[in-house]
C-alpha cells in the first residue's frame, strides 16, 4: 500500500511540474514556447527519476566514503541494513558542524545515506544508529524517490521565478507572435503572478510529501535499531542544535533531512514539510512504553 501511494504521489508531482513548465513556456513564447517547455519537462522528469539522488547529494555537498575511511560508521550502516533486510546503501559524509542526515535513491538497490560530521560528534553510538535506521526506514518504505524528486521540483520552480524577474526587468515577459503585442500592463501582471505564485508552488510541492512519511520512518527506524528512546533522544538533540546552528543548505533540500534544517518563524513552521519534533518524540516514547509492556 505504501509503495502504491508513493507511486501515485510521484506521478502527481511529475504532472504538476509538467503543467507548470508548459504554462510558463506559453507565457514566455506562445505555442512555440509551450512546445519547448513540454519537451524540457519530459527531459526533466526523466532526469529527476534517474539522477535525483546524485543531484541531492551534490546540492548537500556530500562526499562518498569507503569502509576504510570511516570503518565504524560503515560497519554500523551495514549492520542496520542487514537487520532491515536491505541492500547495503552507499554512505556519504557532509562536512558540517550542524547535526543532520538524509537518505536518497530511487529504490533500495540505489539507496544512499548521508550524515553530517556534526551528527557523529554530537550523538552517541546508539543515537547515531537510530538516526541511520530512520533513514533506512525511508529507503525501505520507498519514499526516498518522491522526496528527492520534490527537491528537484522545488528547485525548478525557483528557477522559473528568477526567469520571470529577469524577463520583467528586460521588458520581454509574455510577448510572443502568436497573441500579438501584449500591453505593458498585461505583461506586468503575468510576470508578477508567476513571481508570486512560484514560491508558493514550491512550498506546496514540498508539502505534497505527506508529513506522515516521517512518522512512518520514525516507527521503522525504531524497529530496525530496536531503540525508540535512542531515536527520540537524537531528535531532541538535533532540534536543540538547529536553533543555535542551522544547517547551511539549499531550501529545496529541506524536506529530505531527518529534521528540517532551516529555522524560521511561525509562518515557516506552518508550512513545514516535517511534523513537530515534539510530536515525533512523544510517539516514540509511547512506542517504547508499549514495547516495555510487551516484554513484561
Amino acid at each position: 500500500m505504501t509503495r502504491l501511494t508513493n507511486t501515485l504521489k510521484t506521478t502527481a508531482l511529475l504532472g504538476a511540474l509538467t503543467v507548470l513548465l508548459v504554462l510558463a513556456g506559453q507565457w514566455f513564447g506562445g505555442t512555440q514556447g509551450m512546445i519547448i517547455a513540454f519537451v524540457l519537462a519530459v527531459l526533466m522528469n526523466g532526469g529527476a527519476y534517474w539522477f535525483s539522488d546524485k543531484l541531492a547529494l551534490s546540492m548537500a555537498g556530500a562526499r562518498a566514503i569507503s569502509r576504510y575511511e570511516a570503518p565504524r560508521l560503515y560497519q554500523m550502516v551495514a549492520h542496520l541494513a542487514q537487520r532491515a533486510n536491505l541492500p547495503m546503501p552507499r554512505v556519504y559524509l557532509i562536512d558540517s558542524e550542524a547535526p543532520n542526515a538524509f537518505a536518497t535513491g530511487r529504490d533500495p538497490q540505489h539507496g544512499a545515506v548521508a550524515v553530517t560530521t556534526g551528527l557523529l560528534q554530537l550523538l552517541n553510538d546508539d543515537e547515531v544508529a537510530a538516526v541511520i535506521a530512520h533513514e533506512l526506514g525511508h529507503i525501505k518504505n520507498r519514499d526516498t524517490l518522491i522526496s528527492t524528486i520534490a527537491a528537484t521540483f522545488a528547485g525548478a520552480v525557483a528557477i522559473l521565478a528568477d526567469m520571470a524577474q529577469w524577463a520583467l526587468l528586460l521588458g520581454g515577459f509574455g510577448r510572443h507572435e502568436d497573441d500579438g503585442e501584449e500591453s505593458g500592463l498585461a505583461g506586468l501582471v503575468s510576470g508578477l503572478l508567476l513571481i508570486l505564485v512560484a514560491p508558493i508552488a514550491a512550498t506546496l510541492i514540498q508539502l505534497a510529501i505527506s508529513r506522515t512519511r516521517e512518522f512512518e520512518a520514525d516507527a521503522a527506524g525504531a524497529t530496525i535499531s530496536g531503540s525508540p528512546l535512542a531515536l527520540a533522544s537524537a531528535l531532541r538533540k538535533i532540534e536543540a542544535w538547529k536553533q543555535r546552528l542551522p544547517l547551511a543548505t539549499n531550501p529545496a533540500m529541506a524536506n529530505l533531512y531527518i529534521i528540517n534544517p532551516l529555522d524560521g518563524g511561525a509562518l515557516v513552521k506552518l508550512f513545514s514539510t516535517h511534523p513537530p519534533t515534539t510530536e515525533r518524540i512523544a510517539r516514540l516514547e509511547r512506542m517504547a512504553i508499549r514495547q516495555h509492556a510487551l516484554v513484561w
